[in-house]
């Protein structure tokens, strides 16, 4: 482990529930210079997203801001990850921006209560899954599903920040609708507005790769800033973002109730969802890299404190991102206590720099987001899925395709719907290995994978390769009775090997039991091998042992066929 903070201590005490009680204990003075400059380095580079972002959820630029102030605060109070850093994401403010305009009616001001509301829903989520210990639930989610969701949510926030780059109105509800109205306005391109959003990307990804873990989003919105003051370029026509209000956000609880907004609360378990793969994701990586334990189940407290300190002030939903997390992180975080900093100078901002902003053209936040989501299309994953695994790139493609149809909020619990399809798919049609001899050897294995085996001469052994549960147990029953009846000589001797088969529900039971009665009637006996112990107690309940013979752990296919009992 590294020289930092002592890891959070096993157990549900109030000390592990309120981390920074364990973490403040052991700080050292020399992490304060890493946290400082960690702080002002992630201010300074939340700016220009925030400011993006904010405008991708349809809200006005300075909600972005307040969720990065609010949602460090809250997260710092409950966190078990010591770098991730909580803000808006693109994700999540693309959500909100497709779905929330259908909610207000077009009007401005419930627009923002009810984003504000999708806030405080997520933290009451979050709390109902930290009691209910449903952190391991999003583990149901596979990587191939979120590699083909990300692509997708890549794909559609870069169709929503083309217009502003192009200097058109754009339009459209989905990525398709998007890109067919974009192509029809092209020929209106405001050839200024092209230039600065073009210039300003080539000096993001310049300025990435020459001053990695910098904020040079920073540094581009200062010189974009300067450059269309001096050269008066909303006087020739370039869109700027306008001015902004100084001073810190209100407090305030929600203006609405959930049961008044009707889709809420599908909006905010879609915005949880992401908001806790994401930041899980992100803080486990920088956890390893650091040699701490990460606590998945205190990080929806953590999540849902965020969440409701951005709302209180009247923000959007927040979530911890990989991208931000690195900033923090290489600019030297030792301990939350950054995210603290961070809001205080995004407060000193908010208070003394607005008016800097003014001046601001968006194509140039258009160029922030751009470069800020080129990383979620990850095509050579994809290609690596349809050389390695076809079911995985479908389900992928699954996920690709319904965000860009259906859109970000529709898309995600879809993707989820699709994990699950395929989890039972992969569990109802397990591989089940029909065992030989290996030549010159006691030692059997798969035919199917090593057909020079010699095959065993009136007997059938199978190996199911996964638990005998409900949505399985027919079709390996149904495999058995199959090679016994495709076998080339009578079969006098059926042998269940359950030595991969970790967990039996009652339906596995069941199916055992019918199997016996099956071959019974044909004269056939059937003995189980390999059992581990869970399942040789559930057998043992359910009387089986009673039709098939004792249940011993140490009895093997040798001893079935040289005809002895242990």
């Amino acid at each position: 482990m590294d020289d930092s903070v002592t890891p959070p201590r096993p157990g549900r005490t109030w000390r592990s529930l309120f981390p920074p009680v364990q973490w403040l204990a052991d700080y050292r003075p020399a992490w304060l210079a890493g946290d400082i400059a960690a702080g002002v380095t992630l201010a300074a580079y939340a700016i220009p997203v925030s400011l993006a972002y904010a405008g991708l959820a349809g809200l006005p630029p300075q909600v972005g801001v307040y969720g990065y102030l609010l949602g460090g605060l809250g997260y710092a109070l409950f966190a078990s990850s010591r770098q991730l850093a909580i803000g808006p994401t693109s994700a999540i403010s693309l959500m909100i921006g497709a779905t929330v305009g259908d909610m207000a009616g077009g009007d401005a001001q419930r627009y923002g209560e009810i984003a504000s509301l999708v806030g405080f829903a997520v933290a009451a989520l979050c709390l109902f899954a930290w009691l209910l210990r449903l952190s391991g639930l999003v583990k149901l989610i596979s990587d191939s599903i979120l590699v083909g969701f990300k692509a997708g949510a890549g794909l559609t926030i870069a169709m929503t920040q083309l217009p502003a780059l192009f200097g058109l109105a754009g339009g459209g509800h989905n990525f398709f609708d998007r890109a067919w109205t974009l192509a029809e306005q092209f020929g209106q391109t405001q050839p200024l507005v092209l230039l600065v959003g073009s210039i300003a990307i080539a000096l993001l990804v310049v300025g990435e790769r020459v001053l990695p873990g910098k904020p040079v989003a920073l540094g581009v919105v200062a010189l974009s800033i300067l450059v269309a003051t001096l050269l008066a370029l909303p006087s020739l026509g370039v869109p700027v973002t306008g001015k902004i209000p100084a001073g810190l956000p209100s407090l305030a609880g929600p203006a609405h109730r959930l049961r008044d907004v009707e889709g809420i609360i599908p909006l905010a378990g879609g915005c949880l969802l992401l908001a806790y793969i994401e930041g899980v994701s992100a803080a486990r990586t920088l956890a390893a890299r650091h040699g701490y334990t990460l606590d998945p189940r205190q990080e929806l407290l953590a999540i849902g404190a965020a969440n409701l300190a951005a709302a209180m002030g009247h923000g959007y939903p927040v979530a911890g991102g990989l991208s931000q997390s690195v900033v923090n992180d290489k600019a030297g975080a030792q301990t939350p206590l950054a995210l603290v900093f961070a809001s205080v100078a995004l407060a000193l901002c908010l208070m003394f720099l607005t008016g800097l902003l003014q001046n601001l053209p968006k194509a140039v936040l258009a160029a922030v987001v751009l470069t800020a989501v080129y990383g979620l299309v990850d095509f050579p994953a994809l290609l690596r899925m349809w050389r390695v695994s076809r079911l995985d790139f479908y389900a992928a493609a699954i996920a690709l395709g319904a965000v860009l149809a259906l859109g970000i909020l529709q898309g995600i619990l879809l993707a989820a719907l699709c994990s699950i399809v395929l989890l039972l798919m992969r569990v109802s049609q397990p591989h089940v290995a029909q065992l030989g001899r290996i030549p010159g050897t006691s030692i059997y294995s798969d035919m199917d994978r090593h057909p020079e085996n010699e095959p065993l001469v009136g007997v059938i052994a199978f190996r199911p390769e996964a638990s005998l549960i409900y949505v399985n147990a027919d079709s390996v029953r149904e495999w058995a009775q199959g090679r016994i009846e495709a076998a080339s000589c009578p079969v006098h001797l059926v042998v269940c090997d359950l030595s991969a088969a970790p967990y039996l529900d009652l339906a596995g039971a069941r199916m055992l039991h019918q199997l016996h009665d099956d071959l019974a009637a044909r004269k056939i006996s059937l003995r189980i091998i390999g059992a581990h112990g869970a399942v040789r107690d559930l057998l043992r309940a359910e009387g089986l042992d009673e039709k098939v013979g004792a249940l011993r752990r140490v009895l093997t296919l040798q001893d079935l066929l040289d005809g002895t009992r242990p």
